[in-house]
C-alpha cells in the first residue's frame, strides 16, 4: 500500500483489451504511484515512481513487447488500466476522484509477482541461451498463460532446449543476486550493459538491472531480488518464427506450479473416464480414434445407402408429386445430392435439409434451372443463411432451420403458380 494524493481527474474512455464497448470512466493522475503503467520508456525519476520504472522491458535486443500493466485499488476504487503518458503514470477507474484529496493506493500483489517472475525470468533465459549457444534474444512476449522468447535463430535441438532448461535451474537454485543500479546517461559503462538503446523521450539516469555474474540488462521492468524467487523454469516448446528465427515457450515460477496442477486434473480425469492408468492413456486414446474413424466410416456408408433408398421409393411409386420434401438430423451435402442426382427429374422440385430442426443446418433446392434460379436466393433469405447454385442446383448453410414450413409454403405457392399458367 501506498499513500499518495490525487492531482487531475478527467472523463474518458476504456477500450477493453478483449473488445467490445468502450468503457466511460475517468484517467487519474496521482503525486506518486506504485502501479507499473504498461508501455515502454525511460523517464525521469522522482515525481512518479512507477512512471519512472516504465522502461521497455526486456533484453535489449531487437524490438519489444511492452511489460502489462499493474492492477490495484485507489481507495475502495478499482484501477482497471495504467498506461504511460510522457512521465506519468495515468490510472483508469469508473468513479471520479477530487483533485487534492488523499488516497491509499494499493497494489494487486499476485498480479506484480507473476509480471516479475516472468520478466526476470526472461533475463535469465535471455542471458543464457547466449552465453550457451551464441542465440541472440530479437524480442519477447509476457503472455497470461504462457511467454514467448524470440531467438535469433532458424533452429534449435531439443538437446539445446534440455541443456538450457537445467542451466537456468541450476542458476535458481544457486541463489544468484538480482541488482538495480542507476548510472548517469552519459556513463561509458552504459554501452557495456546489453540494451537496444534508449527512447526518444528519455531524461535523467538509465536504470540497469543485474543478475550477478551473468547479465547486465538496460531494463526499467518489475524485477525480483534474488534468482531463488523465481522458483522453477519450464521451457515448454519451439516454434517457428518469423525470418528464420525460433520463439521458445516458457513459464516461471507460479505459472509452472499451475500448470503442473492442471495437467494432473487433467490426468485424473482421463484416468476415470478410460479406465487405465496414466502411462496407458496415449494408446488407449489412439484405440478410440481408430474406432471413431471405423464407425463415421460405416456411418457415411450406410447414409449414402440410405439416400439411395429413399430416392428408389420416390421413384417407384406410380405417381409423382411435383414436390419433393425431406429433413434428416444426420446427414450431409453428399447425402442430400444422391437424393437429387437418384431422382433426377427436373419436373420434380426437391426441398432437402440436414442438421438440428431448431439450429443451423444445410439445404439443397434441386429442380429445373428456372424454378431454381428464382426460387434459390428467396429460400436461403427465409432460412437466414447464404447459398449459391448452377445447373438447377441452390445450395448452403441455413441458421434457421425452423423455418423450414415457411419454404416449403412457398415452394407450394410457386407450383400452384405454374399449374394455372399452364
Amino acid at each position: 500500500q501506498f499513500a499518495t494524493r490525487v492531482v487531475s481527474c478527467r472523463e474518458a474512455e476504456l477500450r477493453p483489451e478483449g473488445g467490445g464497448e468502450p468503457v466511460r470512466g475517468f484517467q487519474v493522475v496521482l503525486e506518486d504511484t506504485i502501479l507499473f503503467p504498461e508501455g515502454g520508456g525511460q523517464v525521469r525519476r522522482g515525481r512518479d515512481r512507477a512512471a519512472s520504472e516504465a522502461a521497455r522491458p526486456g533484453p535489449g535486443n531487437g524490438s519489444l513487447s511492452p511489460q502489462p500493466d499493474d492492477r490495484g485499488l485507489i481507495d475502495a476504487v478499482p484501477v482497471l488500466r495504467v498506461t504511460r503518458r510522457g512521465p506519468e503514470a495515468v490510472h483508469f477507474v469508473e468513479t471520479a476522484l477530487e483533485p487534492g484529496s488523499a488516497v491509499m493506493l494499493s497494489l494487486d500483489w499476485e498480479r506484480r509477482f507473476d509480471h516479475m517472475q516472468q520478466h526476470s525470468g526472461q533475463h535469465l533465459i535471455t542471458a543464457m541461451a547466449e552465453l550457451m549457444f551464441g542465440f541472440k534474444t530479437t524480442s519477447w512476449e509476457l503472455g497470461r498463460q504462457q511467454s514467448v522468447i524470440e531467438l535469433d535463430t532458424p533452429s534449435m535441438t531439443t538437446e539445446q532446449m534440455e541443456a538450457l532448461e537445467q542451466s537456468v535451474n541450476e542458476k535458481i537454485r544457486e541463489r544468484i543476486p538480482v541488482t538495480v543500479r542507476e548510472l548517469s546517461a552519459d556513463d561509458p559503462e552504459v554501452e557495456t550493459v546489453r540494451s537496444r538503446g534508449l527512447p526518444s523521450d528519455h531524461a535523467g539516469p538509465v536504470r540497469i538491472v543485474d543478475i550477478e555474474g551473468i547479465d547486465s540488462n538496460m531494463c526499467c521492468g518489475t524485477h525480483v531480488s534474488n534468482l531463488s524467487d523465481l522458483q522453477v523454469i519450464k521451457l515448454l516448446c519451439t516454434e517457428k518464427g518469423k525470418k528464420n528465427k525460433t520463439n521458445l515457450v516458457f513459464l516461471a515460477g507460479n505459472r509452472v506450479l499451475k500448470s503442473v496442477e492442471q495437467s494432473h486434473r487433467t490426468e485424473k480425469a482421463l484416468t476415470s473416464l478410460l479406465k487405465n492408468g496414466p502411462g496407458e492413456h496415449v494408446e488407449a486414446v489412439k484405440r478410440l480414434q481408430s474406432s471413431v474413424k471405423l464407425l463415421q466410416k460405416n456411418n457415411l456408408n450406410l447414409l449414402r445407402d440410405i439416400a439411395v433408398f429413399i430416392a428408389k421409393d420416390f421413384k417407384s411409386k406410380p405417381v409423382h408429386s411435383p414436390l419433393f420434401v425431406l429433413h434428416r438430423k444426420e446427414g450431409d451435402s453428399e447425402f442430400m445430392n444422391i437424393i437429387a442426382n437418384e431422382i433426377g427429374k427436373e419436373e420434380t422440385l426437391l426441398f432437402l435439409t440436414v442438421g438440428d430442426e431448431k439450429e443451423a443446418g444445410l439445404f439443397l433446392l434441386a429442380g429445373s434451372v428456372e424454378a431454381v434460379e428464382n426460387l434459390g436466393p428467396r429460400v436461403a433469405e427465409l432460412l437466414e443463411g447464404k447459398g449459391a447454385g448452377k445447373r438447377g442446383r441452390y445450395q448452403g448453410k441455413a441458421t434457421k432451420m425452423s423455418r423450414r414450413g415457411e419454404v416449403q409454403a412457398l415452394l407450394q405457392e410457386f407450383i400452384s403458380q405454374q399449374r394455372n399458367e399452364a
